[in-house]
């Protein structure tokens, strides 16, 4: 697995403080992160592959630090947005995919094999051709799991994934993040996606507040919100 440092990271939007020296040593397959609404807990992910840079502290990835290596960084972490219409950036699915590795450069033909692939490991290869503003939620969220996995990332992070989607969309996309090899940092309010994580960090104020075990740190969760 990766290694995810955070080193006395403290965040703050103008005179608003968010997070307040955090300090985690990240190497677990599947890591979940809880808190209230304004916890911190979405800004504390997207730490980690630099679309928050901290206002003191460092956040290191396989000992890149995310600030000054931000390009490198996002080779090795993926990050899955709440609303996947933030990332679908081109008007097929199956341009979508593609997209990703033609920023990586590759060749035409590795491009078709790895999309075709991706496209058909999450069912969209009969939509490949399909306006990808147009999937239903569930499969927009399936399209922006794809376009990041395609890239064969290291880490993913998803920030609040099933939020948009209905029970059945949010259970299947559960199953999804449990079967990924590579290591997976979900942001979510929806805590039975978590209950066989390997551990669930929760933030309250800005602050780490529990670290545990899912169970343990869950139990922690609902006597905070009770």
């Amino acid at each position: 697995m990766s290694i995810i440092e955070f080193a006395d990271v403290s965040h703050s939007f103008g005179d608003r403080t968010v997070l307040r020296g955090i300090r985690l040593h990240l190497t677990e397959h599947r890591i979940g992160i809880v808190g209230a609404n304004g916890s911190g807990k979405s800004t504390l992910a997207r730490m980690i592959n630099g679309l928050v840079a901290p206002s003191s502290g460092t956040v290191t990835v396989n000992g890149m630090d995310v600030s000054r290596q931000a390009r490198e960084v996002r080779r090795t972490v993926g990050f899955i947005f709440t609303n996947p219409d933030n990332q679908i950036v081109m008007p097929t699915v199956q341009e979508d995919v593609a997209f990703t590795l033609r920023r990586r450069g590759l060749g035409a033909e590795e491009i078709a094999r790895r999309t075709a692939a991706a496209l058909e490991r999450f069912g969209l290869t009969a939509h490949a051709d399909h306006p990808a503003h147009r999937l239903s939620g569930g499969q927009k969220q399936l399209l922006a799991l794809a376009a990041v996995l395609v890239a064969e990332p290291e880490i993913v992070v998803a920030d609040e994934p099933t939020t948009l989607l209905d029970a059945r969309n949010s259970r299947r996309f559960g199953t999804l993040l449990r079967e990924m090899t590579q290591q997976v940092i979900v942001v979510t309010h929806q805590l039975e996606l978590l209950d066989d994580f390997d551990r669930v960090i929760v933030i309250d104020e800005g602050e780490i507040v529990a670290d545990d075990t899912a169970d343990a740190a869950l139990s922690r969760y609902r006597a905070l919100t009770a």
